[in-house]
């Protein structure tokens, strides 16, 4: 007896600039686990729906040691860009940046048109991309990510930290800038 299988795929002909990132936060010390429950629902909170946000789905990427993300569908990337930019995501940005709490974050921004990019912040471990591409800085034509996409054009607002203020709170005892 055959078995119906419903085949389907989507039409993205309607979203020729779709932009997807994936974000991660992953604890890398034992109080990094409080971090993580306190500012991670933040993060992930999209009920509100920013304007160009198409769908928001949070994921589990390991338990041991915890690691949390979200997957994002973006209408373009200047819509994702504008909404990281602006408050409350710059503001929770800010404050991570300030002070990480034991946890790790990272993010890789993928455009239908063509372009990736990618950061990592305190990941011990690598992951996705960072699996096999160069690790470079985050600085200078490397901070911004639309400047790392290659982009036209100037980013939608200021940074939500300046590159030099970002530069004295990621340094390693070495005193480079982490990837």
């Amino acid at each position: 007896m055959a078995t119906h299988v419903n085949r389907q795929t989507v039409d993205l002909s309607s979203y020729p600039d779709l932009t997807v990132v994936y974000l991660g936060m992953r604890v890398n010390r034992l109080y990094g686990l409080r971090t993580l429950m306190a500012r991670s629902p933040r993060i992930g909170r999209s009920d509100d729906k920013p304007e160009g946000l198409l769908a928001h789905e949070p994921l589990l990427w390991s338990l041991f040691p915890m690691h949390l993300g979200i997957r994002q569908y973006w209408r373009d990337f200047d819509a994702l860009e504008r909404w990281a930019r602006t408050d409350p995501h710059a503001q929770w940005w800010r404050a991570f940046i300030k002070d990480r709490g034991g946890t790790g974050f990272w993010h890789e921004t993928y455009l239908a048109g063509g372009g990736v990019e990618a950061g990592y912040l305190d990941m011990p471990k690598d992951i996705g991309l960072s699996h096999f591409a160069p690790h470079v800085a985050k600085q200078g034509s490397m901070f911004s990510a639309r400047r790392r996409l290659g982009m036209p054009g100037r980013e939608t607002k200021a940074s939500p930290l300046p590159e030099q203020e970002y530069d004295m709170y990621i340094t390693n005892p070495g005193g480079t800038t982490t990837r």
